[in-house]
């Protein structure tokens, strides 16, 4: 098969897949011109970059494209309902960026806490401001949110109960046994924002409506701690800044944005913010997975 790669892939994955027999062709296309260059193409391999769309959903149906692979768990930056009636797979890697993401995560919890982002920032301008930083508090005892349990959150949940933390979530499906299995416990959305400390999301896109808006903020406690590696549009952005002014929200934690790259600079440059550019699934254990489960996925095909 000709296999088109817009953004990117692990290099052993690809010389497997070249060692099968496939073409691969690793190239970025605007918008305006990936739909006509997809015809060529039995497979196409997009991460959070590229765009698949119904525009380019109608330049490709009829042709060669069988198969849309999202190299992530999440396929909102694919109209898959649209693909699929117009005879086009669409594919995820599901499994193998859980335990990056949610370190990732972790990671955001523990720089929230600990006023790490800033305080280095604070330091590389050759100030010491440890007084403004000795306020901090601990992870262990404080109860976690967990909004969305699904794989991502579940690695999550091991880690923060590994810490001592204790550990509460929503979902629309409860897991068998989750939890006896994971020492946490169901709660309704509202009860979660009300009794956490800290609040990670781990949701899919929500499409017209943001999960994290002034009205959901107002039910959280004073002084919660917000995380975000899901997707930048659940959350209302101008809400959290101004919920981060008044200190109802104690910091954030952001890998993604309403707008990527963000133009958004009163929020990531927000001194109560710990910022990454999405990159929850940017290591190289995770690429590896990804890439493994990429060949296997155009192996069954």
């Amino acid at each position: 098969m000709r296999i088109l790669v817009t953004d990117g892939m692990d290099a052993a994955a690809q010389a497997k897949l070249v060692e099968m027999g496939h073409e691969v062709v690793n190239q970025f296309f605007e918008p305006d011109a990936l739909g006509a260059a997809l015809r060529d193409f039995n497979v196409v391999i997009i991460r959070s970059k590229t765009k698949i769309r119904k525009q380019q959903i109608d330049e490709a149906k009829g042709s060669a494209l069988k198969v849309i692979i999202r190299a992530g768990v999440g396929v909102d930056n694919i109209d898959v309902a649209y693909a699929e009636e117009n005879g086009i797979q669409v594919k995820n890697t599901p499994r193998a960026s859980s335990a990056s993401v949610a370190e990732l995560a972790m990671a955001h919890m523990f720089a929230c806490a600990r006023f790490i982002s800033i305080a280095g920032s604070s330091m590389r301008k050759g100030e010491w401001e440890k007084k403004a930083f000795s306020n901090g508090i601990e992870l262990t005892g404080k109860t976690l949110g967990i909004v969305g349990f699904g794989r991502i959150g579940q690695k999550l949940c091991a880690m923060a109960k590994g810490i001592g933390m204790n550990v509460i979530a929503t979902d629309v499906y409860h897991a068998p046994d989750a939890e006896a299995t994971f020492g946490m416990r169901y709660v309704e959305l509202d009860e979660l924002f009300a009794t956490s400390d800290f609040i990670s999301l781990h949701t899919p896109a929500i499409n017209g409506k943001k999960l994290i808006d002034a009205e959901n903020i107002a039910k959280m406690k004073d002084g919660v701690i917000l995380v975000n590696t899901s997707r930048g549009n659940n959350i209302d952005e101008e809400a959290l800044l101004a919920a981060l002014e008044s200190g109802k929200v104690r910091a954030a934690g952001l890998d993604v944005f309403a707008e990527e790259p963000s133009q958004n600079a009163a929020l990531y440059a927000h001194p109560h913010v710990s910022c990454t550019p999405h990159v929850g699934a940017g290591t190289k254990e995770a690429q590896t997975r990804i890439g493994a489960e990429l060949v296997d996925i155009i192996a069954s095909l």
